[in-house]
């Protein structure tokens, strides 16, 4: 019948020292050292029975612990009155340069534990390629009179005003009255007869009235807000230019979108 015996694998002896004593359940600062090292020496023989290879360290370890279980059990020599002692001082304990080697090497294990954890926690996380997601941004309003002042409007207001000032024509009553719906189908019918662009100057006749100013201002910025026109300057205070919008469509105006 063929036996099968499991052993603990330990990367040092600082680790089996390590698991020993967590085994026993004893303070690290005060190790029993008499118990420590047999279970050690008992370790070794077990590993030496199974026929497993035991490195020096374990072996350099097993003697440093015969070395202070021996000082611990054998009397201290009398202190010679002298100014100097090469002995050990009254205080001194053989085991403290082995517990300073085990408190450290625990510190580095629990900080590699942590690390193991991290990284087993990491791993369980997955990752995909950034995706292109510049469909779903919002889509900005544009603004029909980007690139036009309030101040360029009120210049060109003006101007159309100052053609009027010198003309010494008194005023009449028209019956007659043209709609804000039907300037604007004749501003798109001038844009037609143009090839989709007009200077804003060429709007007006010489006979224009002040009533009819105002209805085509109000033509323009209506047509601006649905999108039919866009107007600009080349340069500062030169004519304002109309042209018709390349997505939008001139050809003509529902009934219900002016009702004055």
């Amino acid at each position: 019948m063929k036996v099968t015996f499991k052993l603990e694998t330990f990367e040092g002896p600082l680790d089996l020292l390590l698991h020993l004593i967590d085994k026993s359940e004893v303070d690290i600062y005060d190790i029993p050292i008499k118990m420590i090292t047999d279970q050690y020496m008992e370790y070794l023989g077990m590993m030496q029975e199974l026929e497993l290879e035991i490195t020096s360290e374990f072996l350099v370890m097993a003697a440093t612990l015969l070395s202070i279980k021996s000082k611990l059990l054998l009397p201290k020599p009398p202190v010679l009155e002298m100014e100097w002692n090469d002995y050990e001082d009254e205080g001194y304990d053989p085991r403290d340069e082995l517990v300073q080697k085990l408190v450290e090497y625990r510190k580095f294990k629990e900080i590699a534990d942590h690390l193991r954890d991290k990284e087993l926690e990491r791993s369980l996380i997955f990752t995909r390629e950034p995706a292109d997601l510049t469909p779903f941004l919002p889509i900005d309003q544009e603004n029909p009179v980007e690139g036009l002042q309030v101040a360029d409007l009120v210049w060109a207001f003006r101007k159309a005003l100052r053609k009027l000032a010198g003309r010494g024509k008194v005023a009449k009553i028209r019956r007659d009255e043209i709609s804000v719906k039907d300037r604007m189908k004749e501003v798109v019918g001038q844009l037609k007869q143009s090839g989709g662009k007009i200077l804003f100057s060429k709007l007006f006749d010489a006979e224009i009235t002040r009533e009819e100013i105002v209805v085509t201002f109000l033509a323009l910025l209506e047509l601006m807000k649905m999108k039919r026109i866009l107007c600009y300057q080349h340069k500062l205070f030169e004519d304002i230019v109309i042209q018709a919008r390349e997505e939008g469509s001139i050809d003509g105006l529902a009934a219900d979108e002016i009702r004055y």
